[in-house]
């Protein structure tokens, strides 16, 4: 399958999933610093996937890939210390951490195809 439109990008669509979790998951948060910047990193993922390839450019989607993917790091580490705060139950945690792991995952072998 050819892919037309970044929103047919899996990765895409999977992190776009995840951002809404992220959102859900904090909407009440007082902690606001916390709540920005995960909310951010977990749109980063989607939005440098769609930049990438937005580029056209092989060389461009795989330097926007890495960026998607060290997002993915930054929300992984998030929401490990966001159970530790109490900000999230462990059974949102776990459905948020398999949702990032298999997106890095993923990332990862479209970079190695690329």
């Amino acid at each position: 399958m050819r892919i037309e439109k970044f929103e047919d990008i899996l990765i895409w669509q999977k992190a776009k999933r995840l951002s809404t979790l992220v959102y859900k998951n904090f909407e009440n948060n007082k902690d606001y610093g916390f709540k920005d910047q995960i909310q951010r990193a977990s749109i980063s993922i989607m939005n440098n996937t769609a930049e990438g390839f937005e580029r056209k450019s092989n060389t461009e989607l795989k330097h926007f890939l890495f960026i998607a993917k060290g997002s993915a790091g930054e929300v992984r580490s998030m929401i490990n210390i966001a159970v530790e705060l109490k900000y999230l139950s462990q059974d949102d945690f776990k459905i948020m951490y398999n949702e990032v792991i298999e997106i890095s995952k993923m990332i990862s072998s479209f970079i190695k195809t690329l």
